[in-house]
């Protein structure tokens, strides 16, 4: 890639920063956050509870705090001195308001020790910030007093939750009597507190967070070395057991390698070492990283991956080992090529699992890394990308709005703090050359929030003891630890191509991987073996289909309404290979019922405003209708808005010269939504747009509406008709007030906006994203009811007369709500059975299964096992399963 070209995407990456900062500090400044669909800020209190979510908002001008650093990095000095005059004179830290300790600390003391780096880098080269006289770290230490008392807990480790004003426990405090953390939350303050301490002088915050850690370590798995996600910060009792590299643990692992770095500790290395070792043995099956059980490292804990996992290939880079990196990275790029942004989740044939994007940093960190380690002119290109789907899909007349569903590419009414902090930040430093940022980067490093704290604050006050406690825990193979950071000009001596090579065999991993469908399992079992049972084979009428589930531990009631219900109990099981067979069978008859269930369901649509100043950037969630024109077998429906009267539709419209050839806007309620259709249909109306009545309501809360015919002959119906919560409706409503002619667009899904109507738009690309298959819900139920076949014939499977209905399966069968109402467009594919494609999960699969059935521990054939150690085993694996289903970020 040419300087220029270089030069022009980097000025690129600052117009948007421009365009972020600047509508924050306009529309929502002093507030948290902006909200950049209704462009106004968002308050604690004001708007509705977004559940954890909601604690990092602390009325303290998140996104200014979070925002200083970035502006220095991004050679806005004048900008970032207004912006430290502001916090200083506007900013208080003593709110009756409870917030998260973890983001609270990596967000604003981060900002701050952030901005006073920087700060005082810009006062000493003598030309800005010449009044400044620590105030900020004066901020900063105020604010490290607030957040101590969360650690007055006998282990050390935080509680999760402080009140800025009343600490822990007191009555008004509303917090303090929270049991559990997660890993991250506990293990990720040692760059902050630490650089606190050595700023100030003051010990006792590098001590409580060094605390934390050392109660961490002590409390890791010892066979495996690794950690659960969640832990009882009064016991030390792991709480979930599975661990991965992604939400809940993957800053702790972090910031073990980055304290070695900041502060020359080196039991810190020495963790990390032990730690990544685990990680590259049970969780790296490459590309992938999946979680796994602590207790049991080779049964893998969840067929999915989340998107904060993304920032590991640039910790990898850190430590020094580049070929995953690549690897990890490559397969990160290839979802995001098929989704315009990596899903919150994906599975392991890289499917949609949790659709939003709240527009995470953390791939452009490890974009931005690799480009530093190799120099390899591919990465430019993939920062490029992220520009290009940023500006295309994400930018919105306020801002930058997260996206609420990748698949639709509708919006939802959120911009992150860390946006700005990490997000520019990483793109800019992509572009920019050494001479182009006003100090040395490599002076500083980067801490999860990307706030940089100088190296030298490594010999700064230094009172704590460099005891190394880590050899009391473990043996420790001293050749397996490099004792310095890796010299990147030895990391390709010979080959040039070397990363390139490491690539190319998958770079169409994505695109080629098979859908999962029913799981394989007949290609795990020896040869000779006879299949296990599957579910959509099974018959309740069939002696020999009852004696299988018998032996697989599962116990068949029939129920007085008719129903026959499964229980499966995997200690009754006849060995550990049946037990396994029953959780299949188990796991497929959920599947089943919800596939069939979903059938029923249609998928959201897209409501999109294409009309200055919009031209498609606001793309609203909208509820699909069971009667008239299906938008996902017709073109698209476009045309201008207009008001019914009356507003209800309920009767023959008094202005159909308002909405003669337009798309009628019409208020839920005192009829049915079929009898408003036939009223504007009948007023010359070419779609019509149902808005909620009930005030406030928003997709963002409120699952997906449908609406339903009114039970006669809805033929007659040819116009499209969609729904809209009252929030999303207020959006055009509001536009409608402010520009008097709104056209919008309604779609199955958001179209690439029009490059004739905003001169500044680049030409659409193709978009091959658009008709991925959705992800297909994998649950490890217990227990499910079915309705039996003798009352219900008709409702039975096609290709089995006789089998079971997963239709009439009970609904109060153990499924939980989250996968019940999980998105309603998915595509179930049928599993290709004929070895024609051989997908990389299911070699995984029989790897782990390989390897178990090998493993003497769970050998049932050997009788000398003791019962108890029989059911200890089980209930454990019992238990693993379970957690897979409460699985949430």
């Amino acid at each position: 890639m040419s300087r220029e070209e270089k030069q022009k995407l980097g000025n690129q990456v600052l117009e948007m920063f421009d365009h972020a900062y600047g509508n924050y500090m306009e529309h929502a400044y002093p507030a948290d956050e902006l909200m950049p669909l209704t462009c106004r800020g968002r308050v604690r209190g004001q708007e509705p509870s977004r559940g954890d979510v909601d604690d990092a908002l602390g009325k303290f001008s998140l996104t200014l705090i979070d925002s200083l650093d970035t502006l220095v990095v991004l050679n806005k000095t004048k900008e970032f001195e207004d912006a430290v005059r502001k916090v200083l004179r506007d900013v208080n830290l003593d709110n009756d308001v409870v917030v998260s300790v973890f983001e609270t600390n990596i967000r604003v003391l981060g900002g701050l020790l952030g901005g006073h780096s920087l700060a005082i880098m810009l006062k000493e080269k003598g030309e800005h910030m010449q009044w400044y006289n620590d105030e900020l770290l004066q901020m900063a230490k105020q604010l490290g007093y607030k957040l101590l008392p969360a650690f007055n807990t006998t282990s050390g480790l935080p509680y999760p939750r402080i009140n800025l004003k009343f600490g822990i426990r007191k009555p008004e405090a509303r917090t303090g009597t929270e049991t559990d953390t997660c890993t991250a939350c506990a293990g990720t303050l040692i760059l902050e507190f630490a650089a606190l301490s050595r700023f100030t002088g003051a010990t006792i915050f590098e001590e409580y967070a060094r605390k934390a850690l050392d109660f961490l370590w002590e409390k890791r798995q010892r066979s495996s070395n690794l950690v659960g996600v969640t832990i009882n910060i009064h016991t030390g009792d792991w709480v979930r057991k599975d661990s991965g590299v992604g939400a809940g643990i993957d800053s702790y692992y972090e910031y073990l390698l980055k304290a070695y770095v900041l502060l020359g500790d080196d039991s810190f290395l020495e963790r990390f070492n032990t730690h990544y070792d685990a990680i590259m043995r049970y969780i790296s099956q490459p590309p992938l990283l999946l979680d796994v059980h602590i207790h049991k490292p080779m049964l893998n804990a969840r067929t999915w991956m989340d998107a904060l996992l993304a920032f590991f290939p640039g910790l990898q880079v850190l430590k020094g080992d580049i070929r995953p990196a690549i690897e990890t990275h490559e397969m990160l790029y290839q979802v995001i090529k098929k989704h315009n942004f990596l899903p919150e989740a994906f599975t392991t044939d890289f499917r949609v699992h949790w659709a939003q994007h709240p527009l995470r940093p953390e791939f452009a960190e490890s974009t931005y890394f690799l480009y530093k380690a190799t120099g390899d002119p591919y990465y430019l290109e993939v920062g490029k990308t992220l520009i290009e789907n940023l500006n295309k899909y994400a930018r919105v007349p306020c801002g930058f709005a997260a996206m609420k569903d990748v698949r639709t590419g509708s919006h939802e009414d959120r911009m992150d703090s860390f946006f700005l902090a990490e997000m520019f930040k990483y793109l800019y430093l992509l572009f920019a050359d050494k001479e182009d940022i006003i100090f040395d980067i490599e002076d500083y490093i980067f801490t999860t929030e990307a706030h940089l704290l100088p190296l030298w604050l490594s010999t700064t006050n230094q009172s704590i003891s460099k005891k190394n406690t880590t050899s009391e825990y473990t043996e420790l193979d001293d050749s397996n630890f490099d004792w310095t950071c890796p010299n990147t000009q030895i990391l390709f001596p010979n080959d040039p191509l070397y990363a390139q090579s490491i690539r190319e065999p998958l770079k169409n991993v994505v695109d080629k991987s098979c859908p999962r469908g029913i799981i394989r399992v007949e290609e795990s079992f020896r040869s000779g073996a006879k299949p296990p049972l599957r579910a959509r084979d099974f018959m309740a009428t069939n002696p020999e289909h009852l004696e299988i589930l018998k032996k697989m531990g599962v116990s068949l009631i029939h129920l007085k309404d008719g129903r026959v219900q499964l229980v499966q109990h995997a200690i009754q099981a006849a060995s550990s290979i049946d037990a396994e067979d029953g959780l299949r069978f188990m796991q497929e008859m959920i599947e089943l019922s919800s596939q069939q269930q979903k059938e029923q369901q249609l998928p959201p649509r897209a409501v999109q405003i294409v009309s200055h100043p919009f031209f498609g950037r606001v793309v609203l969630t909208a509820g699909p209708a069971q009667f008239g024109l299906d938008l996902s077998k017709h073109k698209e429906t476009r045309g201008f808005v207009a008001s019914s009267k009356p507003y209800n539709g309920c009767s023959e419209l008094t202005n159909p010269e308002a909405v003669m050839g337009k798309i009628a806007l019409i208020q839920r309620g005192q009829c049915m939504f079929a009898e408003k259709a036939r009223n504007i249909q009948n007023a010359g109306a070419i779609g019509g747009i149902v808005i909620d009545d009930n005030e406030g309501s928003s997709s963002d809360t409120a699952p997906l509406f449908q609406m339903a015919g009114d039970g006669k002959d809805t033929d007659d119906i040819k116009i499209p008709m969609l729904f809209l919560f009252s929030k999303e409706g207020s959006i055009i409503l509001d536009a409608i007030r402010e520009y008097e002619e709104v056209e919008v667009l309604l779609s199955d899904k958001a179209k690439d906006r029009d490059p004739e109507m905003e001169n500044e738009e680049q030409p659409s690309s193709e978009n091959d994203s658009q008709n991925q298959s959705a992800e297909q819900i994998s649950s490890s139920s217990q227990e499910v009811d079915l309705v039996d076949q003798e009352s219900s014939e008709e409702n039975s499977l096609n290709s089995h007369p006789e089998s079971l209905s997963p239709a009439d399966m009970d609904n109060a069968a153990s499924i939980s709500p989250s996968e019940q109402t999980s998105n309603p467009t998915e595509n179930h594919e049928t599993t290709n059975l004929n070895g024609e494609c051989t997908d990389l999960d299911n070699q995984l699969q029989e790897q782990s299964e390989t390897e178990e059935d090998s493993n003497p521990n769970v050998s049932w054939g050997k009788k000398v096992q003791p019962i108890d150690s029989i059911l200890a085993d089980w209930n454990e694996d019992i238990e693993a399963f379970e957690m897979m289903e409460k699985d949430e970020l």
